[in-house]
């Protein structure tokens, strides 16, 4: 059934890109934008002394991520952008895990998550975005220390950019998936982020530093807005939040454009600090990156989040398990294979909180691109 399934949906999604790509070259269809991806992913996930604690077990299993938008050039300054992805209700993953014995509309028609509409407007040096979006927060290397990759804003953002600055403000509103949690009607909570990036440039090196400030207006006292519940964030004894978060970001990141022998190379360092907080709030995040050839490059992070130092429903849903409350090392690499499949591994190793557990989570995965 799982090859029934990945055969149908390639080629599906690969037939209707070619098609895109015909019409495309003729006119008025010029302002038709088509992308997406499949991924799919064989994941283990092994935690030593995990069974003993919470009764869970260890998971050995095929997942895949579906991605597709189609983008119009309203005019030549208004870009309208929409989104259709699958982990419907999953606001930090895609990934779907594929089961026995079911039908096609539960492995993908039924995890499908539709996105419309973002409007974006263009002027000069600046953008203004309106509606759901994903977000434009510069994260160095891709970290994911406070913003998971798969995280969608929904409000106002304002950008700027040029050879030296970067600025994102913008005003967004979380909204609860599925109403009533825990038998509370809560309310949405609000989202006001501001950021600042400068960058100097030295010869081939360019040197990023950056502040942020994030703040979750409302969450103190609430229910979790997801299923996930509050992802290692501190709950009273009623299963509430016990803290606010208003979240600092500082980094710097150094990019090197030819490190050895032609190979660029990034360094990066990133701290994050609840100023809400009185505990348990600070997280910091050290990565580095090097294109060892054209076609492919790996990374390694070593990261520290403690329990309130970042909201966890919305960081990195892969590290550790998700979540807050956690330290230790990834490593990833991608093999670009051939001109639209890629080729991937993801290791992480870490220490849940303060127990004895250890975490480890291999994921392998194959992109195809359309």
């Amino acid at each position: 059934m799982k090859k029934i399934v990945l055969s149908i949906v390639t080629i599906a999604t690969m037939t209707t890109a070619s098609m895109a790509n015909e019409v495309n070259k003729n006119g008025f269809w010029d302002r038709f934008h088509l992308k997406g991806d499949l991924r799919l992913r064989q994941e283990s996930i092994d935690t030593d002394n995990f069974k003993k604690v919470s009764g869970d077990k260890d998971k050995d299993r095929e997942r895949y991520r579906f991605r597709y938008s189609v983008n119009v050039d309203i005019t030549d300054n208004i870009l309208l952008e929409t989104a259709i992805s699958s982990g419907k209700y999953n606001p930090t993953s895609g990934n779907v895990s594929f089961k026995d014995d079911e039908s096609i509309q539960d492995y993908f028609i039924e995890e499908l998550n539709i996105d419309i509409a973002d409007i974006k407007y263009s002027f000069d040096n600046s953008w203004i975005r309106v509606g759901k979006q994903k977000h434009d927060i510069y994260r160095p290397i891709g970290t994911q220390l406070v913003w998971d990759n798969d995280i969608r804003l929904e409000g106002i953002n304002y950008g700027y950019k040029n050879d030296s600055t970067m600025i994102r403000v913008g005003v967004n509103r979380l909204h609860r998936e599925k109403g009533h949690k825990n038998g509370v009607n809560d309310d949405d909570i609000n989202i006001f982020i501001a950021q600042y990036v400068n960058t100097q440039k030295f010869g081939n090196t360019s040197l990023n530093l950056g502040a942020a400030y994030y703040l979750y207006d409302g969450i103190k006292g609430a229910t979790a807005p997801y299923d996930s519940g509050s992802m290692g964030n501190t709950a009273d004894a009623t299963g509430l939040y016990a803290e606010d978060y208003g979240i600092m970001e500082g980094f710097a990141e150094v990019k090197v454009k030819d490190l050895v022998m032609g190979m660029p190379a990034k360094v990066a360092i990133i701290v994050a600090y609840n100023t809400l907080a009185n505990d348990d709030n600070i997280g910091y995040d050290i990565s580095a990156e090097l294109a060892i050839t054209k076609k492919w490059k790996a990374a390694v992070t070593y990261r520290d989040v403690e329990k309130d130092a970042v909201f966890g429903a919305h960081n990195d849903s892969d590290f550790s398990g998700g979540g807050t409350d956690s330290k230790g090392y990834y490593f990833k690499t991608k093999y670009k294979f051939a001109k639209n499949v890629d080729i991937g591994a993801w290791f992480n190793w870490s220490k849940l909180g303060d127990t004895e557990i250890d975490y480890h989570r291999t994921q392998l995965d194959v992109i195809l691109k359309f």
